[in-house]
């Protein structure tokens, strides 16, 4: 693996540079050696704040260029506008309503960093209308979205990354490397966790739509509700109608990374533990939770999320550590620190530059260097970091662990479906109600 910072030196451009995390970076790409009409269109829909990184990463890459950005609400594009003009230097076309946007042949791919509710749907519909996909986590609603945009890949054969951005951190590449090698033994566990201390949302009360909002074309696949004054533009994670909780909105990432390094798929069963203890408001999704994935050969991995009330004695925001018979490796967007099993310290690796880790952008290096990759492959047909046959393993142990929560108890996968084992109950979970007219279909 060529290392970023000789890539970086490769593929200057010479044109202006972009500080990502305090670190100036070239251009990079393969647009040099290619004639201007290979040029990769992209729409970006959803642009309140993550998709402020992934724009940074789009526009980082010589050979693509962002041609709309899409969202429902008129404030968020106003002041989206005035980030575009001072961050890229120029401001998109404008567009609410996606679909208009997959109807125009000359856009190549789709970025989506919408609510959660719309992932799926709108990374499906993009495909059938020919465009590559860089979804952000978790790539669907439920698991039955889950399956169809699987699916939808490989029926319609289109590019499709999700945003688990650690997948392109050269240090994390590394750890999993020495891990298959041996470094820390025979790997047995996988610890996944965040902490915050989230705000409550309190309880919301039902106001006319601004004025401003789309709160029709917002709900998308979701069947309808009025508007209330505490979902719009972030706590909507916290409800089941349109998001899918912290296991979701931050395990996603330390779970995948803890898959990858134990080299493991689907489990055998599923436990969770936890619930809503801080405020009496509207959240719908424990605030405190306790994860146990059981993978075949004695594997496990456990995700701890605390949304309110930090995690003691003092930890990072998040995490994921990884266990082996002769030793363990602590593993973030930034390094990569090995430990022998007296817990002394071996080495660390650190990324060239840090990236966010539990602000709601998220923005690093590693946004440059996973949507690089996601271009590297529509271009060249570069391997993917995380590619939706992958990633969606990732995000199906999530809404695992949400399902047996839900459930309170145990629940027994079956290895080669993940379908869940003699339990209606459980089984009711794997797909939501949409809107008529909704509901995606292959």
């Amino acid at each position: 693996m060529i290392s970023r910072r000789k890539f970086v030196q490769k593929t200057a451009t010479g044109s202006a540079a972009l500080i990502v995390g305090g670190m100036i970076l070239p251009k990079w790409g393969f647009a040099n050696s290619l004639g201007a009409n290979d040029q990769i269109n992209i729409a970006v829909i959803g642009i309140r704040s993550r998709a402020k990184a992934l724009i940074k990463g789009i526009h980082a890459y010589a050979g693509a260029k962002v041609i709309y950005n899409c969202d429902v609400d008129d404030l968020i594009i106003e002041e989206h506008n005035t980030w575009c003009e001072k961050n890229i230097g120029y401001i998109p076309q404008v567009q609410k309503d996606f679909r208009k946007i997959l109807e125009d042949k000359d856009i190549d791919a789709i970025v989506i960093a919408t609510p959660d509710h719309l992932h799926a749907p709108i990374a499906i519909m993009a495909l059938q209308a020919g465009k590559h996909v860089y979804v952000e986590k978790p790539c669907s609603h439920n698991l039955h979205e889950n399956e169809l945009l699987v699916a939808a890949q490989k029926k319609y054969g289109k590019k499709v990354q999700m945003g688990t951005q650690q997948r392109s951190a050269e240090t994390s590449i590394l750890a999993v490397k020495e891990i298959n090698e041996g470094i820390i033994g025979n790997v047995f566990k996988g610890e996944a966790y965040y902490t915050n201390n989230r705000a409550s949302i309190g309880k919301g009360k039902k106001i006319p739509v601004p004025s401003t909002l789309d709160w029709d074309l917002w709900q998308g696949t979701a069947p309808r509700q009025a508007y209330r004054d505490n979902v719009h533009p972030y706590n909507w994670h916290w409800f089941r109608d349109w998001g899918t909780g912290e296991v979701h909105n931050n395990g996603t990432h330390e779970i995948d990374i803890c898959r990858w390094a134990l080299g493991v798929d689907t489990p055998e069963s599923v436990t969770s533990f936890g619930g809503k203890y801080t405020y009496d408001d509207d959240w719908e999704f424990p605030d405190n939770q306790q994860v146990t994935y059981q993978f075949k050969d004695d594997k496990f991995i456990t995700w701890t999320g605390h949304s309110r009330g930090m995690l003691k004695p003092n930890r990072p925001g998040r995490g994921a550590t990884i266990y082996g018979s002769r030793g363990s490796i602590m593993l973030s967007r930034n390094d990569y620190q090995l430990f022998d099993l007296d817990g002394k310290l071996i080495k660390t690796e650190l990324e060239e530059s840090k990236s966010a880790t539990t602000d709601t952008t998220g923005e690093g290096v590693l946004d440059i260097s996973h949507i690089a990759n996601f271009l590297d492959s529509i271009k060249t047909d570069t391997k993917l970091h995380a590619p939706i046959a992958d990633a969606s393993i990732s995000t199906m142990l999530c809404h695992l662990g949400n399902i047996a929560q839900n459930v309170n108890r145990s629940i027994k996968i079956d290895a080669q479906s993940g379908k869940i084992i003699k339990d209606k109950e459980a089984m009711s979970f794997w797909k939501r109600e949409y809107e008529p007219g909704w509901e995606p279909k292959l």
